[in-house]
């Protein structure tokens, strides 16, 4: 298997979530209510899945490798407008969470910040995704030999299973210091 693999294995699991998220705008657009509980549990996705597990290894591994190499300039682009995506999208994340709470505060006037982050994500997202797969990920495995993606491949394995224990660790301290 390819190490974009994975990656593009887990923007499937991303999709369905910005799925679900777009139904969540468009029935907060219509009933002008929030459904906090699902908020909380799409930001934690977003933060936890897209965020710390799979922008991380897109980062840390496939980009920080492309950036050795000599990648034409319209690759290097792409790569740059991607980690830019990859802000965007936390910031957004971020700002639905910050929005929500401060709804839930009483302070109503958030709650069209809270439905702009939510439909940032939904325009923005699949757009990301489509640019990956289809415009720079199977484009750039040619500037990798066999050997380096095959040690990426494990790299991302490993990454994976450290970070899950790692969000839960930090779940449980959290909790600890309450």
């Amino acid at each position: 298997m390819l190490p974009i693999g994975p990656l593009m294995i887990e923007h499937r699991l991303i999709e369905r979530m910005i799925t679900l998220l777009r139904k969540d705008a468009e029935r907060m657009d219509r009933e002008q209510r929030i459904d906090a509980g699902f908020l909380d549990r799409a930001v934690e996705f977003m933060l936890n899945y897209a965020d710390c597990l799979h922008h991380a290894k897109e980062e840390q591994f496939l980009f920080k490798e492309l950036d050795k190499k000599d990648l034409p300039e319209d690759l290097r682009r792409i790569m740059s407008e991607l980690i830019e995506e990859h802000r965007q999208a936390r910031a957004a994340m971020l700002g639905i969470a910050d929005a929500k709470a401060r709804v839930l505060a009483g302070q109503q006037d958030f709650f069209a910040q809270v439905l702009s982050h939510a439909r940032t994500l939904v325009i923005m997202y699949p757009r990301h995704v489509e640019k990956e797969d289809r415009h720079f990920f199977l484009p750039c495995m040619q500037f990798l030999t066999s050997e380096e993606k095959d040690a990426m491949l494990e790299r991302e394995y490993g990454f994976d299973r450290e970070v899950l224990h790692e969000i839960y660790r930090e779940k449980v301290e959290r909790e600890e210091k309450k």
